[in-house]
């Protein structure tokens, strides 16, 4: 998946080979936030711009933007999953917190 950055925002950029343009789309928010253009440079512009007018829009509003991700992440699995991945982060030194940490970022090479 290719993807891009601005202001911890990221957008999933795919190209649409009908209208000879890449297309992105902003990923992890409940807004939807998407922009094209015709070569990289005025894809990454018209990101940048998608963003600040986000962020302009919910000042005016009022509103604090939403950010992609809080940093808590609550999860429900079967116990025997809890149970085999707190005994996998006492064996490496870890607490528990520290240990998914690891294993979300290796699994998605953040």
């Amino acid at each position: 998946m290719n993807t891009m950055n601005h202001k911890g925002y990221t957008a999933r950029i795919e190209f649409d080979e009908r209208d000879n343009i890449f297309v992105g789309r902003a990923l992890g928010l409940r807004a939807m936030i998407s922009f094209h253009g015709e070569t990289v440079d005025e894809l990454h512009q018209a990101f940048e711009a998608a963003i600040e007018d986000f962020l302009l829009d919910c000042k005016e509003q009022g509103l604090k933007p939403e950010k992609p991700a809080s940093g808590k992440l609550m999860l429900r699995v079967p116990p025997e999953v809890h149970g085999a991945a707190l005994v996998a982060a006492q064996a490496s030194g870890k607490s528990l917190n520290q240990w998914a940490t690891d294993v979300l970022q290796s699994a998605t090479h953040a």
